[in-house]
């Protein structure tokens, strides 16, 4: 699994970060396997990381499954665990694969897709 970083940073941040992958590249070096998610605000990283989504996600990584499980798991609603699932996935911190279910048709897993996710702010 990757790592993800989680991050307010501004527009030169990114900049240098992708300086770095590209000479990376021309050097036909490996990239880094991580991923980084900038916020310009960091009240919109705040408001992504609450109390909720971050039980989901400690759940999903100790134990893969379905929207329905999880949701039976944290005694949540369904339909709460499932917007909380679409917007982790925006991020990357998890995956969405749809399995078949021999006879029984489709079911989506969620899975973490990092297994470590890092937290850096800095406000001025």
């Amino acid at each position: 699994m990757k790592n993800v970083t989680l991050k307010a940073a501004n527009e030169q941040d990114f900049f240098r970060r992708g300086k770095v992958l590209a000479r990376l590249a021309d050097a036909d070096q490996p990239m880094p396997e991580e991923r980084t998610v900038s916020f310009e605000d960091p009240a919109d990283l705040l408001r992504l990381l609450t109390a909720s989504r971050l039980d989901l996600f400690r759940s999903v990584k100790a134990e893969p499954g379905s929207i329905t499980v999880i949701a039976g798991r944290l005694h949540r609603d369904r339909s709460a665990v499932k917007r909380d699932v679409d917007r982790l996935a925006q991020v990357g911190l998890v995956t969405i694969e749809t399995k078949t279910l021999r006879g029984h048709g489709l079911r989506k897993e969620i899975r973490a897709a990092a297994g470590v996710f890092r937290l850096e702010a800095m406000v001025i």
